[in-house]
């Protein structure tokens, strides 16, 4: 009987090794195209790094194009519901969850270069907004910029009375301080918006050019304002992210900080050139405000700021305040 149970026991322990040993897979739901530039950038080495470090014990799946489900400014939910145990998108798109996330869009809160090292100095600060999903990367992006059909900007007084797409509450609210009327929409309606009329501007980075096809249906591009960035975030789903090992956690964090610097650089390089592509197309201009044309949004852009970090609370100005020190 002895026998039978040490038998038995071996063969107890000789499965469990091999279940401990199966690869997992986790399903990664990104909405873009799997042209959009940071497939290849930022969600295939982050994918490769996770599986090489986990020496194949985790792996990571890309279903782009919403493969897992359409929408923007769904695939949080995508996360939170395990339809995905990973997804990418933007703070913004679900505003309510990440008040303090989104101190850091603010006009003035983050340099554009240096952006997201700087997040990742003080990303203890965050935590607490990530609970229910844990966080894997986080990155600012470029600087947005005004993309108009018709109407060229040139002044704060051009703003007014127009309709401009906004891509969070924030940009929202700067956008009605310069006069104009914030329109939400997520990225992937806003070709067909300005091509027909619904809005008459798009507040976005310089990536959408080629990334979103801007280029084709926008006139005109107004940079050299101080404005919000719209940093995007990779969360994961609560109980697959519990599911690994400790080891294997690490691994998984230290892709997503890799994920998040090659994220921002990705973006930064492509939004240059989709500026200088705007600019060589026939038609099109690209208007660089001067310092002096730039001040009145300025001084606005600061008033917003202030305002907003100020209704947030304590909070926030401790995460202005860390991340100013950088």
């Amino acid at each position: 009987m002895r026998k039978m149970t040490a038998i038995a026991g071996a063969f107890l322990g000789l499965g469990l090794g091999l279940t401990a040993a199966k690869a997992e897979t986790l399903k990664f739901a990104n909405f873009m195209a799997p042209t959009h530039p940071y497939v290849a950038s930022t969600f295939e080495p982050f994918a490769k790094a996770v599986e090489e470090a986990t020496k194949g014990e985790v792996k990571v799946q890309l279903y782009n194009g919403g493969e897992l489900g359409a929408g923007p400014a769904e695939q949080y939910a995508r996360a939170v519901d395990g339809v995905a145990d990973l997804s990418i998108s933007l703070p913004g798109y679900t505003a309510s969850n990440f008040p303090l996330t989104l101190v850091a869009e603010l006009p003035g809160v983050l340099a554009e270069a240096d952006g997201t090292e700087t997040l990742w100095n003080h990303l203890d600060l965050l935590k607490s907004e990530y609970k229910r999903t844990p966080l894997v990367a986080l990155w600012s992006s470029a600087e947005n910029i005004l993309y108009s059909a018709k109407k060229p900007i040139r002044t704060i007084d051009d703003v007014k009375g127009m309709k401009i797409r906004v891509p969070s509450r924030n940009s929202g609210l700067l956008v009605e301080a310069w006069g104009g009327t914030p329109v939400s929409m997520p990225v992937s309606e806003v070709y067909n918006a300005l091509q027909t009329g619904v809005i008459d501007a798009a507040m976005i980075d310089g990536t959408a050019t080629k990334a979103f096809k801007l280029g084709e249906v926008a006139s005109y591009v107004t940079l050299g304002m101080k404005t919000t960035n719209s940093p995007f975030f990779i969360v994961m789903n609560r109980d697959s992210w519990q599911g690994l090992s400790d080891e294997q956690k690490a691994a998984v964090e230290a892709a997503g900080k890799q994920a998040s610097l090659n994220g921002q650089q990705s973006q930064l390089k492509v939004a240059a050139s989709g500026i200088e592509a705007i600019a060589a197309m026939p038609g099109k201009e690209v208007i660089r405000l001067t310092p002096e044309q730039a001040a009145p949004f300025d001084a606005i852009a600061a008033e917003v700021t202030a305002k907003i970090v100020a209704e947030a609370g304590d909070e926030a100005k401790a995460l202005v305040d860390a991340l100013a020190a950088k």
